[in-house]
């Protein structure tokens, strides 16, 4: 273990209520501002810092603390190799991950991994608070800037795919369905209004959905509002 990226301390056995804090983050000086920082708060102690993914998890294990914040791009191994670590241990330790938005890919990658919260390196620190508390707390966290920046790529996404889908390949009878997902139907009211059995429904709706590259409701409902199919009043809300 290297010196200096563990840190023992003896406060917690004088106050047990304070939530304990590993800190994983090869970047000195924002580790330990962050750790200043999270120190002015009462409920909240860093009882270790670490940079490397060997560290951590000898910290970890040492210190046992209430949570581990870790950045995803660390020296050498990532976050993610770390979170992986961890859950192949059996660590059921909350884990929220602190870091930037460079590839989505990353960040579902840590979601698969293990992670249990998500926070911006440029949100406000109120979100970091918010996300070190609810995963305290057993449940899962997403920053809003996080949140915000998924829809828009999502938005995003959805737009190309139902750019490029090729209309004219689906039937009157599919496009009569596809019209109904996007009024919000369920698969046996669209049967009932059609005259059909709502085994033809779900059929015709695998097939228009495979046709147009759709992958779920909400597309479909974009698709049927960009090509006037359905007014935006009477679709579905996204």
């Amino acid at each position: 273990m290297s010196e200096g990226n563990i840190m023992h301390t003896h406060v917690l056995r004088s106050d047990p209520c304070r939530l304990r804090i590993m800190l994983v983050e090869d970047h000195l000086v924002l580790r330990q501002g962050l750790k200043e920082l999270l120190e002015t708060d009462p409920i909240f102690h860093v009882v270790g810092e670490a940079s490397t993914v060997p560290d951590a998890l000898a910290g970890i294990e040492a210190l046992k603390p209430s949570v581990i914040v870790t950045d995803i791009f660390l020296a050498e191994q990532s976050g993610i190799d770390l979170i992986r670590a961890l859950r192949e241990r059996k660590s059921t330790t909350p884990i929220l991950v602190l870091t930037v938005l460079e590839s989505m890919d990353r960040l579902r990658d840590a979601m698969h991994a293990g992670a249990d919260g998500f926070v911006l390196k440029d949100s406000p620190y109120g979100e970091l608070l918010e996300g070190i508390q609810a995963v305290c707390a057993g449940k899962k966290y997403i920053c809003e800037t996080f949140s915000k920046e998924i829809l828009s790529r999502l938005a995003s996404s959805m737009s190309r795919d139902t750019d490029r889908a090729p209309v004219h390949l689906i039937t009157s009878r599919e496009r009569e369905v596809l019209t109904r997902i996007a009024l919000g139907q369920s698969n046996k009211r669209a049967a009932r209004d059609l005259g059909l059995s709502v085994k033809t429904i779900e059929k015709h709706r695998s097939n228009l959905m495979r046709k147009l590259n759709l992958h779920n409701t909400a597309a479909v409902t974009m698709f049927a509002l960009r090509h006037g199919l359905v007014k935006r009043e009477e679709a579905q809300t996204l």
